[in-house]
């Protein structure tokens, strides 16, 4: 073979090699990519800069308005966090019968809202039986979930355990909201003690404070709630603990210390001679707040914030009326005191029933600790800049219809978890000098808090027949006040209380210490 021959034979070999070489090459790369994409499948596209698949739960939450809200600010919501979640809307009134059933029949969502302090209590057998998760030590894997207050959780914890999220409240909004005007008119300034406040009330009630001539005024007006409306915060104010203080070196319920009696010896004082609404016992909170707004009352002691809608319904009704709110208001011993709340309004736990693994309950923590970033936060809270609210000296604004914004945006605010020194939340603008005087106040009255220290302490029986053993107490500090029985008829009613269970509070609260 001539050596040409040898030489194209040799090429061709090479060629052959070189295609085989190719080809696998080829091959080996099309695994590579083809198992690549699989990965990047498998985390969710990550390394090629894909967003994962949104991660579905269901929350159920108790709605505060009359229609279930339009999806566009849970659209938002998802979107900002990644999620797809379904909302189980309850209505508030039926809010704990429903939740009750879910529980009994183990149909709970992955998460789930408490509306109060007393339906956590309800759950506390089940917490420690396991049936909810222990989140404390996952809190701090979060930001934002780590920032939440540590004195607000420490009043949600069973025996030292966390499991829940709280949302933030103010520890105390309470105080005097008061006509201004007719302050005024009498040359009266705002009460700095009890003495000042009843004088306040005789004045509304005998010197004609809006000048018509008429004997159509009275001071205080209240309704048929010793908690939210005026006694407890009068109370406070006596130095009556909250609900339980110290007493002979133990726990007490409050009404067996001597200030509770002479809070009810004040309103009795103030019933006896027409300074309160003489019906306050059976008062709806609606005809409680109708009689300030209308001009027949001139004090109304709850929630400062309260005095914006106030202001709001009677300004149609007199266009000159003005009020004011106030706090400070010290008892006979010179001192100011106000009960607190435990610090937080409604709480989110999460059923083992449901939320069946750690990765499924850290997705879900995940979706909160996102929530408790200013951007998704404010959506929730305020909608959407510049349709349903706008910035404001940095505080929100609200703009548009009252109603489109309940109607869009209200119901998730119940969403919230912390509050605005935690999560960024706007805090709102309010025009109404008055209404921005309240929200100062709230942060004022945390200087002197009355705090319940039983909070963190547990009593089967009072789970079990607090309640029924509470409406002894408050049956006889209505019927006090009214005078339809004197001193001794309150103390039979409180040993009643003691030998139908609150002896045994009383024991168990003290040995939880």
């Amino acid at each position: 073979m001539s050596s040409w021959k040898k030489l194209l034979g040799a090429m061709a070999l090479l060629c052959l090699v070189l295609f085989a070489v190719a080809c696998g090459n080829n091959e080996s790369a099309s695994e590579d990519s083809e198992e690549n994409t699989n990965n990047n499948e498998e985390n969710g596209g990550e390394e090629s800069g894909e967003s994962s698949e949104p991660y579905s739960f269901e929350i159920m939450a108790n709605l505060h308005t009359p229609e279930v809200p339009e999806e566009t600010i849970l659209e938002e919501i998802e979107s900002k966090t990644n999620t797809d979640i379904e909302i189980q809307w309850v209505p508030d009134n039926n809010y704990e019968d429903r939740l009750n059933t879910a529980f009994a029949t183990s149909s709970l969502p992955q998460a789930v809202f408490l509306k109060n302090q007393s339906t956590f209590i309800q759950f506390r057998d089940a917490i420690q039986d396991e049936q909810f998760w222990e989140i404390g030590p996952y809190l701090d894997q979060f930001e934002n979930l780590s920032k939440l207050k540590e004195n607000v959780l420490d009043n949600t914890r069973v025996n030292d355990k966390l499991y829940t999220l709280y949302q933030g409240r103010p520890l105390s909004r309470q105080g005097l909201i008061y006509r201004k005007d007719w302050a005024d008119n009498l040359g009266l300034e705002a009460p700095t003690n009890t003495e000042e406040f009843m004088e306040m009330a005789r004045a509304f009630t005998e010197d004609d404070p809006d000048g018509n001539g008429e004997d159509d005024t009275f001071g205080l007006t209240d309704r048929s709630d010793l908690i939210y409306g005026a006694f407890k915060t009068v109370s406070s104010w006596f130095g009556t603990p909250n609900y339980w203080g110290e007493k002979d070196g133990q726990l007490q319920p409050e009404f067996m210390f001597d200030e509770y009696k002479q809070t009810m010896d004040f309103f009795k004082e103030m019933h006896e001679n027409g300074y309160i609404n003489q019906d306050f016992p059976v008062t709806s909170k609606v005809d409680q707040q109708e009689f300030i707004k209308n001009g027949t009352a001139g004090m109304y002691v709850g929630s400062m914030g309260d005095v914006g809608s106030l202001y709001n319904d009677a300004a149609e009704i007199n266009p000159d009326v003005e009020y004011d709110v106030h706090n400070n208001i010290a008892g006979p011993d010179g001192e100011f005191g106000v009960w607190a709340i435990p610090g937080y309004g409604n709480l989110v736990m999460f059923p083992k029933s449901s939320v069946e693994t750690e990765e499924d309950l850290l997705k879900i923590l995940e979706f909160f600790d996102q929530m408790m970033t200013p951007e998704v936060i404010n959506t929730a809270y305020w909608g959407i800049e510049g349709e349903h609210y706008e910035v404001k000296e940095d505080r929100a604004l609200p703009i548009g219809e009252q109603a489109t914004r309940d109607r869009e945006v209200k119901p998730y605010q119940a969403l919230e978890v912390g509050e605005p020194e935690t999560n960024g939340r706007y805090e709102g603008f309010f025009d109404y000098a008055p209404k921005a005087k309240s929200e100062e106040l709230f942060k004022d009255n945390e200087n002197y808090l009355i705090e319940d220290p039983t909070i963190p302490l547990y009593s089967e029986t009072y789970v079990s027949d607090g309640e029924r053993l509470q409406q002894i107490i408050t049956d006889a500090t209505y019927n006090y006040i009214l005078g339809e029985i004197d001193e001794e008829g309150f103390d039979a009613a409180v040993e009643e209380w003691r030998s139908e269970g609150g002896d045994a509070i009383i024991e168990e609260y003290n040995a939880s210490e």
